[in-house]
């Protein structure tokens, strides 16, 4: 397994929270999990549960396992986690090592939404998108935000693709650096988008708290369906979660 080093700690930046998953279990004082199979904004067909089957713990990683399967009207099951009213930001670097599933329409997120998001209405608070793949580009991670006049497929974004093999080969660490003016995205250290309140096409909502999302959805309008070689299970893997602050 090849390791990446991440550049944070040669920064500047000092660690304030993190999950290396190095435990038995999930904790629950840092993550909730979201359950549901009702399309999720989106038309997805999986159903997130709970269950051991679709989340869990296991050799230090998280394991968030898509199953084909008939659960409660779905016909697929999944899981989707997140920190909401247990560990909001206000700017930071927020990253995370992952190995992302393949397949047509298997769609991965690591992703920030603003707190109080439900409340405002979606996006009045803002998404930040740190990694999407859908599976039929498997060599690319994508990376938007989201705003109010700024969203879905509007979305102020960018991309970055492999220059060869598959994101799925390997563990590779998505991240996202957020100040007051700026933006940035990288994979495995590479810069390869930035956002600004003077480029994005809407108003800058991006001046308060976020939280993390990891998620592993099946189908949608983005991605589509999987098709007859979209093999199950899938397994997102993720070795940790970190957030760092700028050391003063």
């Amino acid at each position: 397994m090849q390791t990446q080093v991440a550049p944070s700690l040669q920064h500047g930046w000092e660690l304030v929270w993190a999950d290396e998953f190095a435990a038995d279990k999930l904790d629950l004082q840092s993550w909730q999990i979201e359950t549901g199979g009702h399309g999720w904004g989106n038309h997805e067909l999986e159903n997130y549960t709970a269950r051991k089957e679709n989340l869990r713990l296991e050799n230090g990683m998280l394991v968030i396992e898509a199953r084909q399967e008939k659960f409660a009207g779905s016909d697929y099951t999944s899981a989707r986690i997140k920190t909401s009213g247990l560990h909001e930001f206000t700017y930071g670097r927020f990253e995370a090592r992952i190995k992302i599933p393949a397949g047509q329409g298997v769609w991965p997120a690591f992703w920030l939404l603003g707190a109080e998001a439900s409340a405002a209405g979606w996006p009045e608070r803002g998404e930040i998108d740190i990694m999407e793949n859908i599976g039929k580009e498997p060599a690319t991670s994508y990376a938007t935000l989201h705003g109010p006049g700024y969203y879905g497929a509007t979305g102020f974004g960018g991309s970055k693709k492999l220059a060869q093999g598959k994101l799925a080969d390997d563990f590779h660490i998505y991240s996202v650096e957020w100040d007051a003016m700026q933006i940035r995205w990288y994979l495995d250290g590479q810069l390869y988008h930035q956002a600004s309140p003077a480029n994005v096409p809407g108003k800058w909502v991006f001046d308060h708290g976020f939280f993390i999302i990891l998620n592993l959805a099946i189908g949608g309008d983005w991605p589509g369906a999987p098709d007859a070689n979209t093999r199950f299970p899938q397994q997102m893997l993720v070795d940790y979660v970190r957030v760092y602050k700028r050391k003063t």
